[in-house]
């Protein structure tokens, strides 16, 4: 490398808690599309079958990009707004089917 370029540093990869609760608040927008069905995969290999999303309430955009990708995975077996008591409308609550041992 030259001297006159600066040095590219590629940042380390963040070790996400794997305990069904994933709070999108740190994270870009465009990171969620990838980010959430990873997440939920790891929670199906680790039987976590109920996780809570925590996407804030906001403009309610993140909410809805949230719900179109929880949409179309197969392995979400079913999602709600969560309760007052887990965030009301800046939480969804998602049910994932159990992973198939065969």
């Amino acid at each position: 490398m030259s001297e006159d370029n600066e040095e590219f540093v590629i940042p380390e990869a963040i070790e996400l808690p794997i305990d069904g609760v994933l709070d999108l608040h740190t994270f870009r927008p465009a990171e969620v599309k990838q980010l959430i069905p990873d997440y939920l995969a790891e929670c199906r290999k680790r039987n976590l079958l109920d996780v809570r999303i925590i996407h804030g309430k906001g403009t309610g955009k993140l909410q809805r990009s949230v719900h179109a990708i929880l949409g179309r995975l197969p392995e979400v077996a079913s999602f709600r707004r969560a309760g007052e008591d887990a965030g009301g409308w800046g939480a969804t609550l998602v049910r994932l089917y159990p992973r198939d041992e065969s």
